[in-house]
């Protein structure tokens, strides 16, 4: 299968025990994942760390980056391959200093210009703006639109993940427009897992060949 030029980016359910590993194994074997974040709220590190552990393994095991989410200390003591930060969870100064240079730091940044600015010249890898579409996974607050991918994609190289109701019937849009990674949950992990993985690598394709045509 041809890796499109835009990749998926798996964020975890809440819940991730019972079977879920099991699910996360098929969905990385089903078509290309660039990277898995590990989002499960209101448990304490150890737990987390018992949760995380197996799928980080996973993970390792595909060649897919493993990446936490909020949590600069969870994401040390995991040796996770990256974190992701929003707003209020650290500054990426701190997660640098703490986790080394070769940590891929992400940076939240809704709706803003401003924001994803100030994280790029703050040392982040990848910004990430949405939602773009409404959420079954989180509260929409912030509304993104395709002019700031294209925006986005046009004046900077740093990689931008589109986030936020993301379905294969409505991402080619996206990745027309400029998105490097489509960050997905509840299309995935609500429903067959190793469909959807295969249906979003279709969807991204056909995405990729429609900017390439642009760029023509």
């Amino acid at each position: 299968m041809t890796i499109p030029d835009c990749q998926l980016y798996l964020i975890s359910p809440l819940d991730v025990s019972g079977d879920f590993p099991e699910r996360l194994a098929r969905a990385l074997d089903a078509g290309p994942v660039a990277a898995f974040q590990f989002r499960v709220k209101n448990i304490d590190d150890h737990e987390a760390a018992r949760l995380a552990a197996p799928l980080r393994d996973i993970c390792a095991q595909r060649d897919v980056a493993f990446v936490v989410n909020d949590s600069i200390g969870l994401a040390k003591r995991l040796n996770a391959d990256g974190v992701h930060l929003g707003q209020e969870d650290g500054d990426v100064a701190d997660a640098r200093e703490r986790l080394g240079r070769d940590v891929q730091i992400g940076v939240t940044c809704h709706d803003s210009r401003h924001l994803a600015m100030a994280a790029g010249e703050a040392g982040a890898d990848y910004v990430a703006f949405g939602a773009f579409f409404p959420s079954t996974t989180k509260e929409t607050k912030h509304q993104a639109d395709l002019d700031l991918l294209r925006w986005w994609s046009s004046v900077f190289e740093l990689p931008v993940v589109a986030i936020g109701g993301i379905t294969p019937e409505n991402c080619v849009p996206l990745v027309e427009a400029g998105a490097d990674f489509l960050a997905v949950s509840n299309a995935v992990w609500g429903g067959d897992e190793v469909a959807a993985v295969q249906a979003f690598a279709r969807a991204m394709a056909e995405g990729s060949r429609l900017r390439a045509a642009q760029a023509e």
